[in-house]
């Protein structure tokens, strides 16, 4: 089929999506996980991407993402990796080392940051990452840009035979803009890479491999200072100049006065000699960018404490939170518009667990018994059933990291916390947390483990959930025992019974795991409505 270039309506993941495709992308690699989730379920759902066999299958967590792509890009195609900021954690141990082997295919690592935690724990920068990396890294400024950087992406991949890092923000994830498309460009022959002392990390290879790496940083940053995303613009010697970085050249052209020196900033190391420059022409520089002072930083080292640089660090803009037109007008002296009046009057309503949900029937089960034991101790995790925190169930005590509450369950258990229990959901079981619980097996740590188990990844959308039907084989192939494995159904018909297992594992004085099943609201009311439409 013949695809013209055309001009479409696109959120930034889908952009990113359409830019990976058309650039002769052979697979995407992921964990949902917002504000990445849109650029795989697009791909997934693309006939264009079905048409030339794009493999598009959710992975189970980033790190697997990350190694599955790298072993598409040995075999000389093309592979794209998506998460989340916090999934860059994850996938750490394999993203480093790749930028040590190379790659071979051009690989795209896209990590998705979320300034204000609209769904996160935290706001880190994945610019660190490639810069500790030291790969390239491209940023974005709309949705245009991140259509366009894709091809240039893979191409910069392949001409340096490094993954390349791009990082978006949620602001430029979740919003719309037209995009101009272009024609769509072959897949790479399968051709597999036949240097294996790129690729066998021992420490002689390493050690010539991290020399390469070191000797290719002159030319990734002269690749910067010419690149056609950064540009420098001075109509005049100014007191004031500014760098934008990313989505921020938006908020500044909006409020930058006529005839203000900027340089936009949107492919990284940082352009040395383009800051510099700037700086000549100008008396200070603001340096405005979504996420943390991560160029502010640089600047400052490049021009030496005598030469004045605001940002982030010296507060004329927010030290926490994403930018806005706003805090960036003020920041460049200008007086913003007509603020809107607080609203007094509305009550807070914080999010809360779908009605009907299992998760529901969990919570009220556990309260219940765990407050029969005065000293209990519940252990969340990362997932919609993380809600169980807030009004009306007020159920776990902590919440940290994907998979974390089983193994902080055990270190409690081992200080002597009685009893320790976790609550942990099917998709971040398989993520994260098989490991933790073979730690607490092999320890014969006191502690029960709750699989609330929805047959979905749910808080992302409903993506499939890698050990849906799996969890007891799991479970008791990690040394679970049998008779302290047991699978229940959430429903307030079943409370007796489940809060008869939840005391009986709780006075068993090892480890015990209780699966609550039941199949998430959302994709169930979907799947109905889907088969009521078919027999119309």
């Amino acid at each position: 089929m013949y695809y013209m270039a055309e001009k479409r309506l696109l959120l930034g993941d889908e952009a990113v999506a359409l830019g990976a495709l058309h650039a002769g992308l052979s697979g995407v690699y992921a964990y949902p996980g917002t504000p990445s989730t849109e650029i795989t379920e697009y791909i997934q759902q693309s006939p264009f991407a079905r048409e030339r066999g794009v493999r598009s299958r959710w992975c189970t967590n980033e790190k697997t993402a990350m190694e599955a792509a790298l072993g598409m890009s040995y075999a000389g195609k093309r592979a794209l990796v998506c998460m989340k900021h916090v999934g860059m954690n994850v996938c750490a141990d394999a993203f480093v080392n790749a930028a040590v082997t190379g790659v071979k295919g051009g690989l795209v690592v896209l990590a998705a940051d979320d300034p204000s935690m609209h769904s996160s724990q935290n706001e880190q920068d994945s610019r660190f990452y490639g810069k500790f990396a030291m790969v390239p890294i491209l940023e974005p400024s709309d949705q245009q840009e991140a259509y366009d950087m894709m091809a240039q992406a893979f191409a910069l991949s392949e001409q340096l035979r490094l993954p390349v890092l791009m990082r978006l923000v949620t602001r430029l994830a979740h919003s719309r803009a037209a995009v101009q498309t272009g024609e769509p460009v072959a897949q790479n022959a399968l051709e597999p890479d036949n240097e294996r002392t790129h690729w066998v990390l021992l420490p002689g290879n390493a050690r010539r491999q991290y020399a390469s790496l070191v000797a290719k940083q002159p030319e990734i940053a002269a690749l910067a200072e010419g690149a056609a995303f950064n540009r420098l613009q001075i109509p005049k010697v100014s007191d004031l100049g500014v760098i934008a970085a990313g989505i921020a050249y938006n908020y500044v052209r909006e409020s930058a006065p006529a005839g203000l020196p900027i340089l936009k900033v949107s492919q990284y190391p940082l352009p040395v000699k383009q800051v510099r420059e700037l700086a000549a022409h100008c008396g200070r520089i603001l340096v405005v960018e979504d996420g943390q002072p991560f160029v502010e930083e640089q600047v400052r080292g490049l021009l030496g404490p005598e030469y004045p640089v605001r940002g982030r660090l010296s507060g004329e803009l927010p030290r926490t939170g994403e930018l806005t037109p706003d805090c960036v007008a003020a920041a460049l002296g200008v007086e913003g518009g007509p603020a809107f009046a607080d609203a007094h009057n509305l009550a807070p309503r914080p999010p809360q667990l779908c009605q009907g949900c299992g998760h529901r029937d969990v919570y009220t089960a556990l309260n219940q018994v765990a407050a029969e034991y005065p000293n209990a101790r519940i252990f969340g995790d990362i997932g919609c059933y993380t809600l169980g925190a807030l009004p009306p169930f007020r159920a776990i005590d902590s919440c940290v990291d994907m998979g974390a509450s089983i193994t902080m369950a055990k270190g409690a258990a081992d200080a002597g916390v009685y009893p320790a229990i976790a609550v942990i959901g099917d998709s971040t079981f398989t993520h994260s947390g098989m490991t933790g619980l073979l730690d607490a097996v092999n320890d014969g740590s006191d502690i029960t483990v709750i699989i609330s188990d929805n047959l979905t990844t749910a808080m992302t959308g409903g993506q499939d959930s890698a050990g849906t039907h799996k969890f007891e084989a799991i479970c008791l192939a990690l040394g679970v025992e049998r008779e302290h494995l047991h699978v229940v159904v959430p429903l307030p018909k079943n409370m007796e019974e489940i809060t008869r297992i939840l005391r009986e594992e709780i006075n068993y004085h090892g480890v015990s795991v209780i699966i609550p099943q039941r199949e998430c609201m959302q994709t169930l009311g979907r799947k109905l409505r889907q088969k009521k439409q078919e027999t119309k």
